[in-house]
């Protein structure tokens, strides 16, 4: 195996250099180009040829294991809950809480709550005729609501499990649930605080007079009677569905430090699995969303199917980068590398949001960012050595850096411009500067997080 640490870094360059070319320059799915890039790394290590597949066996099985059953379940809620309506009535009470003053925090928690369990592009296209009936009777530009709910949605959907990066990038760390979600809320919330509702009148000013309420909205085919969602459930419903996985989750792993008896821990811990909470997520909302509201078994089974259809890709994507951390870490590639970086003493959280920011940048996709950096680090890193809150803090710094500067290769860019009726140029100027400013953010909490808590 490789023995030298020059020739270590090397190799590595070398394979993200070949995973980006792959994925920009011949536009291979990033599931196959993962793959190639673990044979050509394995291959340049000096691995035996009957050891390759084997090490990338182990690598899928091992990742999968985990994250396949709770992206397709999380990936099943979220179905439920769009078919319901839910979504849409938990934004209205969001906002009646609120109050007009109120109304861009309001959005901007509904935007958190909201890509917790449904795909960040599904939450845009629900929530953006209700953006634009805001606008219209406000009088404001879209901008002014979007920006927050934008930067709950983007924070959501890179900092907090049970969304698919993070369950990935914890998967691959081998850190503890909980603490990345607390650790993503934390580094999350002063983000969106930031590059959301700081953020927000800023980018209605760079953006210039656009998204007024008007027949020439873009959306305003998609802009039904916000008013008919007297039929949806109610929003406490909603959100206590939303709630529940993420409540089981925490006291699953906080279960040991509670005053029970050995039993009474085991269950909680059972029950707190994600696996055991997400299952009973989805029965709650089975029945209190669907069944119970009329809805029939054949539609819900129906969404539920469909549902895993974009959660299949994302699950391969991570399966793949398993893949490749094996590999680096059967060739001893991830240890070398980590000597290079320790005797540069670099921190490793630094470490990890430079990596994530660069391929960010690079390829667009945070997800392929989020993984790809997870499997880098989690080469270099001894886990074992790291307290819980320390490596969720690491989840946290990869979030952030995978989440910073969207811009013309990433689908969400397009997507935002698309039913925000904006032009390129207004996208970067909005959406690429706000979701770099979250991934600063992030980033910087993160770093005073861990400086904090280790003695300063």
């Amino acid at each position: 195996m490789v023995e030298n640490a020059n020739l270590a870094l090397l190799i590595v360059v070398g394979g993200v250099a070949s995973l980006l070319a792959l994925i920009i320059l011949a536009r291979v799915q990033a599931f196959i180009a993962l793959l190639i890039v673990c044979i050509l790394v394995a291959l340049a290590a000096g691995m035996p040829l009957d050891a390759i597949m084997d090490s990338i066996r182990d690598g899928m099985g091992g990742t999968l294991g985990f994250v396949a059953v709770v992206v397709g379940l999380g990936a099943m809620l979220g179905a439920i809950l769009e078919l319901s309506g839910g979504i849409r009535s938990l934004s209205h009470m969001a906002l009646s809480l609120a109050g007009p003053k109120g109304a861009q925090w309001a959005l901007a928690a509904v935007g958190i709550a909201v890509s917790i369990p449904v795909f960040f592009d599904v939450a845009l296209i629900i929530l953006a005729p209700l953006l634009y009936g805001l606008a219209r009777d406000s009088g404001r530009s879209a901008l002014w609501y979007a920006i927050p709910a934008l930067a709950g949605m983007a924070m959501a959907h890179t900092f907090l499990p049970p969304t698919p990066g993070p369950i990935a990038v914890a998967d691959l760390l081998g850190a503890n649930l909980g603490w990345v979600f607390l650790t993503g809320l934390a580094t999350g919330i002063p983000a969106v605080i930031v590059g959301g509702l700081v953020f927000a009148p800023y980018a209605e000013r760079l953006a210039g007079k656009v998204l007024k309420s008007g027949p020439q909205s873009p959306l305003e085919a998609l802009d039904e009677d916000i008013d008919a969602a007297d039929v949806a459930p109610s929003g406490l419903l909603v959100l206590a569905v939303i709630l529940a996985p993420l409540a089981l989750i925490m006291a699953g792993a906080f279960a040991p430090y509670m005053p029970f008896g050995d039993g009474v821990i085991a269950a909680i811990e059972f029950i707190g699995h994600p696996f055991s909470a997400l299952i009973i997520a989805c029965a709650i909302a089975y029945f209190t969303l669907g069944i119970s509201r009329g809805a029939s078994q054949e539609d819900l089974n129906h969404v539920m199917t469909k549902a895993l259809e974009p959660a299949g890709v994302v699950v391969l994507i991570t399966g793949a980068g398993g893949a490749f951390k094996q590999v680096l870490v059967d060739t001893e590639i991830g240890q070398r590398i980590a000597e290079v970086f320790a005797a540069a003493e670099i921190a490793p959280i630094v470490l990890a949001f430079g990596i994530a920011a660069i391929l960010r940048v690079a390829q667009g996709s945070a997800t392929v960012a989020m993984i790809t950096s997870a499997t880098l680090v989690s080469a270099m890193l001894d886990s074992s050595a790291m307290s819980p809150l320390e490596l969720g803090l690491m989840v946290s710094a990869i979030a952030s850096g995978a989440l910073v500067c969207s811009h013309v290769n990433d689908s969400g860019f397009w997507l935002v411009s698309r039913y925000l009726g904006l032009t390129e140029a207004q996208t970067l100027k909005t959406w690429t500067v706000m979701t770099t400013i979250v991934g600063l953010v992030g980033f910087i909490m993160a770093c005073i997080l861990a400086w904090l808590f280790n003695g300063g």
